[in-house]
């Protein structure tokens, strides 16, 4: 397989879904004439035309709005935040709107549609663009949560969103649109709600997603030099959470330790941990381990960048508690 970027399997994700369904379109800040904030968009002008690949002003209330009302009305938008920071301003088309109206139109109004962005630290952008929006909006019904760490899951869940139904919240990161991966020519598909497991291991289960996967690998090889076999598992969705393979894993491996970029209280770690001690409590030989950003906001300063998120040193360490406890 060749190896591409994150940002050019969004683009082919996207621009095969167009050339395949002519009701896909995009829009966001930036998008057309621009390429793309991080050039995930590059081209895409040129091929499909200012109708499909639309430049909004900076308006994230409006146009998240636009787009619900095109979703009911038969189109497939894709709407584009240049951070999910500014989707706050969106916040109510897409709780109040969009993840409600086929609850409350009674089963007559479907919302096909996806917005995208990145989300989280992106380095020294400080504490209004630096946040969390994974728990926030996986504790809405009616919209799923895609959270993809790597190119070929990208290219793979951002096709299965942009054929759902429902609306669907998609979250990169900006630290990964230059990553590279192996992604096939061929087309292919990721069911949304199928976590994977990255890497097999028998004495604990480490569980993460997005971005922070490559800390939780990173943790699981120097683990293995320590005698420590750490089976690691990319949730890919938050919203459907893949609940049967984590209790599984933890069934093989009686430990669990959940990596998270968010804030501590009600975060999906948190949800995970409820979940496993309900069905998975005689199997646990110790507590879950959680490793969270600190409950704080996001400083400005590399130093307190370092110091508040998760780390691979937090994490060997919380697994090493779990193990020796």
């Amino acid at each position: 397989m060749r190896e591409i970027q994150f940002r050019e399997a969004l683009r082919e994700a996207m621009s095969e879904e167009m050339r395949r369904d002519q009701a896909v379109l995009l829009m966001g800040e930036e998008v057309a004439e621009y390429n793309g904030a991080y050039k995930v968009s590059q081209g895409m002008l040129d091929e499909f035309g200012p109708e499909r690949i639309i430049d909004t002003p900076i308006a994230e209330l409006g146009f998240a709005g636009l787009g619900v009302g095109a979703a009911m009305n038969g189109l497939r938008p894709i709407v584009e935040f240049m951070t999910f920071n500014f989707s706050l301003v969106a916040i109510d088309q897409i709780i109040n709107s969009a993840a409600k109206m086929l609850f409350m139109s009674g089963g007559q109004y479907n919302v096909p549609m996806v917005f995208r962005g990145p989300t989280g630290n992106a380095g020294m952008l400080s504490a209004q663009h630096s946040q969390n929006f994974e728990s926030w909006y996986a504790n809405t019904p009616g919209l799923k949560v895609v959270v993809p760490s790597n190119p070929y899951d990208a290219k793979g869940l951002l096709k299965a969103s942009i054929r759902d139904n429902d609306p669907v919240i998609f979250m990169e990161s900006e630290l990964m649109y230059g990553d590279k991966g192996e992604v096939p020519e061929g087309e292919y598909l990721i069911p949304i709600g199928k976590a994977d497991i990255k890497r097999e291991g028998t004495d604990v289960t480490i569980v993460s997603f997005g971005k922070i996967m490559k800390i939780a690998l990173e943790a699981a090889q120097i683990l293995q030099q320590d005698g420590i076999s750490a089976e690691v598992i990319d949730l890919r969705t938050v919203r459907p959470i893949d609940y049967e393979a984590i209790v599984s894993s933890v069934k093989k491996t009686n430990r669990l330790v959940i990596v998270e970029e968010a804030w501590p209280l009600a975060a999906i770690s948190s949800e995970i941990t409820y979940h496993v001690q309900k069905h998975a409590f005689d199997h646990l030989d110790a507590p879950i381990h959680r490793v969270n950003s600190y409950d704080l906001p996001l400083g400005y300063a590399p130093t307190l960048i370092e110091a508040t998120l998760p780390n691979v040193k937090r994490t060997v360490d919380a697994v090493k508690a779990v193990m020796y406890r």
